[in-house]
């Protein structure tokens, strides 16, 4: 017997896992082979009634789901998105036409995907459930005591503490993020557009929606290349200006001869107080025709007419990119002020005997400890400024607008992608903007973090 267990437990330090899906499908058994089609099976006959039943439990409630209720009709459904339009019928005992309500594709979607969700979890469970069963069987074989299910349960709170704590977490992101993100990538595969009419009924199309994303003549595709052009100027301006203002603020605040240093990082720091959105619309109002800065200018003899903020791009945008500056560059010093404090003085001391001056040992020492330690902060920072609905939507609306654009001219593609949809009801090219959005913004970060050297030499400072 100890011969039996000394193999078992080289077994499971060998660095594969004893109990596969795969080794419990050759090695099982008949019992085991028998839980691939009654959930939980080799768990009740080998002594872990209660974990056996809840594994039967879940299958049937699926099964239940599928076939008993609606489930797999609308996976049935999932390919046509169904054809029944409302109909009006006549009741002769009322005398009056009744409408019967036809198929509504918006739910045969929804509802398809979130059958299909549960079926991959279903196979998820299963595969728990097999390899669970096997697992029980392969330690009363060997003479190990099976854990019943309180043991199993006091697991949780010991070497399982980690599958406990994320059951939550994992289901809220499955519901509020993985299936609506599946929802929306679909919309993108069908004409789901007040412009066809198809607000109840709608059909998939394939990639005819990305293909005119990127055709000259379609009246989005022409205005795409400048929207994704102009989001990542800005993306670009509104990260490094930031980073690099925000930087150079903190080390004049920073240096040993400026007093008050608490004074001016609160002073600079309330526009983090103010919330944003009230910050912004306050501007906004400045900056109108009749705003107080294009008064002032006015009444001062300065200029003759009023500064186009709103209704020239080029000013449009430079304000955008400004207000912008003076919103974030808070963010920054607190950033930098923190690193600034804990990069090793013995480093300056050195440079100084050395004869290096001010600026060589910003550039040697000082730029690059921050680079090293704020790419993954500039990255984030970039990937929320081409996600930076509220400063371009609630200072300019996307304007100066042309006739016949949907989208105007300092529109990212979030804001163009929320009036597509919000306004304008085009929710199939809304989602193209947003899978489109998405995929740039994967590879972008993806290939400059590994590029970076907090990703490739993280134990290089310390």
């Amino acid at each position: 017997m100890s011969n039996t267990l000394t193999k078992a437990a080289a077994k499971r330090n060998s660095g594969k896992d004893p109990y596969s899906l795969l080794a419990a499908l050759q090695n099982g058994g008949p019992v085991v082979w028998a839980s691939c089609l009654i959930m939980g099976l080799g768990n009740m006959l080998n002594g872990q009634l209660i974990k056996g039943l809840i594994f039967l439990a879940i299958e049937l409630g699926v099964f239940a789901f599928l076939f008993l209720g609606e489930g797999m009709d609308y996976i049935k459904l999932l390919p046509s998105l169904g054809d029944r339009e409302m109909q009006e019928v006549w009741n002769d005992d009322k005398g009056i036409y009744e409408y019967v309500m036809g198929d509504q594709s918006q739910l045969i979607l929804l509802y398809g995907i979130a059958a299909l969700c549960i079926i991959a979890l279903l196979v998820f469970v299963w595969q728990m459930a097999v390899r669970s069963g096997y697992k029980a069987q392969t330690m009363k074989r060997n003479g190990e005591k099976v854990l019943g299910f309180v043991d199993d349960f006091k697991t949780l709170f010991d070497e399982n503490i980690h599958k406990l704590l994320m059951i939550l977490p994992t289901a809220a992101i499955a519901v509020f993020t993985i299936l609506p993100l599946l929802y929306m990538m679909s919309m993108a595969f069908t004409d789901y557009s007040k412009d066809n009419n198809t607000l109840v009924l709608f059909n998939w199309v394939g990639l005819d929606n990305f293909k005119a994303l990127f055709s000259s003549t379609n009246a989005i595709g022409k205005q795409f290349g400048d929207v994704l052009t102009w989001t990542l100027i800005w993306a670009f301006f509104a990260t490094f200006l930031n980073f690099f203002l925000g930087t150079f603020v903190a080390i004049i605040i920073n240096r040993k001869t400026i007093k008050l240093k608490g004074l001016w990082r609160g002073c600079l720091s309330l526009t983090i107080a103010i919330p944003q959105f009230v910050s912004l619309m306050i501007i906004r109002s400045m900056l109108m025709p009749q705003g107080i800065i294009n008064r002032m200018l006015l009444d001062s003899g300065l200029i003759d007419t009023a500064l186009p903020f709103f209704s020239n791009a080029t000013w449009a945008r430079v304000a955008v990119i400004v207000i912008n500056c003076w919103v974030g560059i808070p963010y920054t010093i607190m950033q930098v002020t923190g690193i600034l404090q804990n990069i090793p003085a013995e480093q300056y001391e050195a440079a100084t005997i050395d004869g290096a001056n001010a600026v060589q040992q910003f550039m040697n020492i000082t730029l690059p400890y921050m680079i090293f330690v704020l790419t993954p902060y500039i990255i984030t920072q970039f990937t929320g400024n081409i996600n930076n609905f509220n400063v371009i939507y609630l200072l300019t609306r996307g304007e100066p607008l042309q006739i016949g654009n949907t989208a105007g001219d300092t529109d990212l593609l979030v804001t163009w992608l929320y009036k597509l949809t919000v306004d304008q009801q085009k929710y199939n090219m809304g989602a193209v903007i947003g899978i489109f959005t998405f995929v740039v913004l994967a590879v972008v970060s993806l290939v400059t973090y590994r590029s970076s050297g907090s990703y490739k030499d993280e134990e290089a400072f310390k």
